[in-house]
């Protein structure tokens, strides 16, 4: 599928999350497998920043009726305590506050958690030193900061923790705070009856992360290109660059732009873990306020309101995750 770079049209008028999928609980914990008996018609998306609303159809294209486990994947929460990151708050036993809908039905959904570093699930590691799952939460930081040295030394070397040294007038301090990363998915069972449609709806709030200034208007260094990550992973175009440099003090100064980054992550090719293409997907991304930019990778996408951007397409097939940038203006700044 061929992505359109709509920074343009967005500017005319700112790690998420995810598709359905079907899985399996297995010894090595959750599989995603497909199913090709069940049909996805359409998929309504709504994206923002306080909230991913999402509806979807399914048809079960079989003679039979099917009970299948379905999983929901929530994007990856990398904590990162020396950048403005605004990550969800909800309860550590539903951090992403997340809502499902069978047919108009509520669900009890099950959380299944994980803690990794550098690749590496360290889950039970974790339970073992009395230690939340959840890294981002002050009772996680004061946990981990409190361990013994010995404790502390493990966690380093294992990549678990990240030293923090300062020095606040009286003499050099080193606090540890959790590096390690929050894996979430949730699952619940759904009865398809044979040659019906059912509806499905989730609710839920994102995980937003983000940066002070801008960071993809600076030169190359270390072997990595910002402008190129950025045109890659955004679809970012000269007219959305051209519009952000306009906003410079000086030509030379990228870091005076007056935005805030934000960047919101969707996870869409688990939609193609059911039968063949999405009959109907529908896309709705809301920038917040019009004095926002926003760009991502789409095609066909148009400005329906002020602040509101739609993609529809058909016999949509998702080949990558669904990344978003928002530049949120401060006139403080």
């Amino acid at each position: 599928m061929r992505f359109f770079c709509i920074a343009g049209l967005l500017l005319a008028a700112a790690p998420v999350l995810a598709n359905d999928t079907s899985a399996v609980i297995t010894t090595g914990g959750l599989e995603f497998v497909a199913n090709w008996d069940i049909k996805m018609e359409s998929e309504e998306l709504f994206i923002s920043r306080e909230e991913i609303r999402v509806v979807y159809q399914f048809r079960n294209t079989s003679d039979t009726d099917q009970n299948i486990l379905i999983a929901f994947p929530m994007p990856d929460i990398v904590p990162d305590f020396f950048s403005p990151v605004a990550f969800p708050s909800g309860p550590d036993d539903n951090l992403f506050e997340f809502e499902t809908l069978f047919n108009g039905a509520p669900v009890e959904a099950t959380l299944h958690e994980y803690a990794f570093a550098v690749g590496v699930d360290r889950s039970d590691m974790l339970r073992e030193l009395g230690l939340p799952l959840v890294p981002i939460s002050d009772r996680a930081s004061t946990a981990t900061d409190g361990l013994d040295e010995q404790t502390i030394a493990q966690l380093l070397h294992l990549g678990l923790v990240t030293p923090d040294e300062f020095d606040a007038g009286e003499g050099w301090e080193t606090y540890y705070w959790p590096a390690w990363t929050y894996r979430a998915t949730y699952t619940w069972e759904g009865n398809f009856p044979a040659g019906e449609t059912v509806t499905v709806e989730h609710r839920y709030k994102p995980s937003v992360g983000g940066t002070v200034g801008v960071s993809f208007l600076g030169e190359p260094y270390e072997d990595y290109d910002p402008a190129a990550d950025y045109k890659r992973k955004y679809c970012t175009d000269e007219a959305f660059l051209s519009a952000v440099r306009k906003t410079l003090e000086s030509p030379d100064e990228p870091w005076t732009a007056p935005f805030y980054e934000q960047w919101i992550s969707y996870i869409l090719t688990t939609g193609g873990n059911w039968g063949g293409t999405i009959d109907r997907f529908r896309l709705v991304v809301d920038k917040g306020s019009p004095d926002n930019l926003v760009s991502f990778c789409g095609e066909g996408v148009k400005k329906i309101g002020p602040t509101t951007f739609e993609m529809v397409q058909e016999d949509f097939w998702p080949e990558k995750e669904l990344e978003i940038l928002i530049l949120e203006r401060h006139e403080d700044f």
